[in-house]
């Protein structure tokens, strides 16, 4: 939903990037904001202010991951197979962190609700990255939601809690694990249907475009 308005900021922005500053250095970057996470969780325990700066290392590793292919196709300087492997590598880390946030600030009880987000959030990841192996089509978008919109929902959650606090989890959790559950399951089917289809094709084709290893059997039949 937001590819264009995406498309018209890195074209403003990255000629503007310095020359010191190379895709690496944006990739890497997901490393410090996953670990202020962390650091920050423990904090947001006691104060639940400190989601502004959660949400603010979201912006950051949003606005780094974004540019960080882009530059490297403008000057010629990317590094393509170390660059898919690390970026979404670090994606998920910095996953981890935001989950681990919400973690160390819920009410308790709530602890196996945490394991399954992660669980169906980190399926999703997989599922994209064996899907890519078995179509060589590489998706990030599901049902028209992709990582930018992701990180627009993690911001207004920590703005809902803000405002509103944690009281709310115990119903809110769990629903929102249910349709994390729900929207995998819809992408798992589609996918297989999608590489079923496939392989149909495949097979059939190779039936009929078939060689018999006897050519006398051929000639006898004829």
């Amino acid at each position: 939903m937001l590819t264009r308005p995406e498309n018209s900021l890195k074209n403003w922005a990255v000629p503007k990037i310095p020359r010191g500053i190379e895709t690496h250095h944006l990739t890497l970057m997901t490393l410090l904001w996953s670990l202020m996470n962390v650091i920050l969780a423990f904090y947001a325990k006691e104060n639940l202010q400190v989601l502004w700066l959660v949400s603010l290392m979201i912006l950051l590793q949003y606005v780094t991951d974004l540019f960080d292919g882009e530059l490297g196709r403008r000057r010629n300087t990317g590094l393509v197979k170390w660059g898919f492997y690390m970026d979404h590598f670090l994606d998920y880390l910095f996953l981890c962190s935001l989950v681990f946030v919400g973690y160390m600030i819920s009410p308790a009880g709530l602890e196996i609700w945490y394991f399954a987000l992660l669980v169906i959030l980190g399926a999703f990841m997989v599922g994209s990255y064996l899907a890519f192996a078995a179509t060589n089509e590489f998706q990030i978008y599901y049902f028209r939601i992709g990582p930018t919109e992701m990180r627009v929902v993690f911001i207004l959650i920590n703005t809902f809690i803000i405002f509103f606090g944690t009281r709310s989890f115990k119903i809110l959790l769990p629903a929102v694990v249910l349709l994390c559950c729900a929207g995998l399951v819809v992408y798992t089917y589609q996918i297989q249907k999608k590489l079923w289809q496939v392989d149909i094709r495949t097979r059939n084709g190779s039936k009929r475009g078939r060689i018999p290893l006897d050519p006398s059997r051929n000639e006898k039949q004829g």
